[in-house]
């Protein structure tokens, strides 16, 4: 019996000392910060659907191997000696190792580093950049003025790459959806991805788009009508998941901006200032009605006649009677810049320099060029810097600095200088 009870004794020492050894590896793995067991992300765009190539996406022709092309935040020392490789492909939700950086370094300190810099890295490539190389272009165009074009671009997206990290941090951790693509109008045969905003150049970019994809054999043979409202070119967002990151990964991306007042007197101009048979009586009548005192009934029935300081009311009412239009909103809005890692950035005050430069990266026939010819309203003045000041006089001061702060971001991304000495 004795013995009987010492076995009992021994045996629940033993099972305690294992319940203390397991409450003990137990406690050593809680106290163990989590963050090291979590693989380093990339910055930028965080998707969870792994990338494959997909079947049947390219139509009969297009070139899979490298087209594209002109991803200029690539481009070597050495332009005339370098040779373009074959494409590289980001799979967006494996991570990517820095090229300063030996050891693994925590989310959390990678976070605070962020805030503490004005902007990220530029080695760190957002998962949807085209991480291809950069594509060695026609030796016509290894020269200063090509160069000058190529430095311009680079400090065009250090600017709106610095705005983004100091004022939409927040946006890269972001998921792409179909409503940040949707203005994003897509070319397969040269891998282009075109983000359309109004008023910039963007009627004859389409028809760019149209040549490149054989859809026409000259800008000059497309009308007006067919530009907007066909169907020829397909819109990002109609491709499925797969089709949009796979595009977005490879294609080369780019946006074309207009300074942001000259920008919105171009669109009260064409559209209120004009007949037309959609704005005047959805945003004519509302505007009229809202901001004119003493309105005519004949004002109020048509919609037409809105000035441009009733106009800017509208624009900048909270609590506006009818919503925003393409035409005036913000390209950070269009386009979504600081989630989507755009590889040129064009303006509409260098159109010709900007485009031809674009079209020479891509490999595009060298007899197309950007149009020169104006889309609609062909007798009128395009509205230059001197005639957007002359509309904005029109405003009271506070008026203007109020307009100015509504497109803030734009001035920001696109370095724009303030249109008027009395802002702030």
């Amino acid at each position: 019996m004795p013995l009987r009870v010492g076995t009992m004794r021994l045996a629940c020492m033993f099972s305690s000392i294992l319940l203390f050894g397991a409450a003990g590896l137990l406690l050593f793995i809680s106290l163990q910060d989590p963050t090291e067991l979590i693989p380093q992300q990339v910055p930028g765009v965080k998707f969870n659907i792994r990338l494959q190539q997909p079947h049947n996406d390219f139509p009969p022709g297009s070139s899979q191997d490298g087209d594209f092309k002109a991803l200029t935040e690539r481009v070597t020392q050495d332009l005339s000696s370098r040779a373009p490789r074959g494409p590289n492909l980001l799979v967006p939700d494996q991570p990517q190792a820095h090229p300063n950086m030996g050891a693994r370094v925590r989310p959390r300190q990678r976070r605070r580093r962020l805030l503490i810099k004005k902007m990220p890295s530029a080695a760190a490539i957002p998962a949807n950049s085209s991480a291809g190389p950069f594509v060695r272009p026609a030796p016509r165009a290894l020269d200063g003025h090509w160069l000058s074009l190529h430095h311009r671009q680079q400090e065009r997206k250090r600017v709106m790459r610095e705005a983004c990290a100091k004022y939409r941090s927040s946006s890269s951790r972001r998921a792409v959806t179909p409503r940040h693509v949707s203005r994003i109008f897509v070319e397969d045969r040269h891998r282009v991805l075109y983000c359309e905003v109004p008023k910039a150049g963007c009627s004859n970019w389409k028809r760019v788009l149209m040549v490149l994809a054989g859809l026409a054999s000259s800008t000059a043979d497309i009308h007006h009508n067919t530009v907007h409202y066909g169907s020829a070119l397909k819109r990002l967002d109609t491709f499925d998941r797969q089709g949009i990151l796979h595009r977005l990964s490879t294609y080369t991306k780019m946006l074309f901006v207009r300074e942001p007042f000259e920008r919105l007197v171009s669109a009260f101009r064409d559209k209120f200032e004009h007949p037309n048979s959609y704005y005047h009586p959805v945003f004519g009548k509302a505007i009229l009605a809202r901001y004119r005192a003493n309105a005519s009934r004949e004002a109020l029935r048509t919609g037409s006649g809105v000035r441009f300081p009733e106009f800017v009311q509208y624009l900048l009412d909270v609590h506006r009677p009818v919503g925003m239009d393409i035409h005036w909103d913000h390209v950070s809005r269009l386009c979504s810049p600081c989630l989507i890692d755009y590889d040129f950035v064009g303006k509409f005050e260098s159109m010709e320099d900007d485009a031809n430069f674009f079209l020479s990266l891509i490999h595009a026939p060298q007899n197309l060029t950007f149009p020169r010819f104006k889309d609609r309203h062909s007798q009128e003045a395009r509205t230059t810097a001197r005639i957007a000041h002359q509309y904005f006089a029109q405003l009271p001061i506070p008026q203007r600095q109020r307009t100015y702060d509504f497109y803030y971001m734009d001035y920001l991304m696109f370095n724009y200088s303030k249109p008027f000495a009395d802002l702030y």
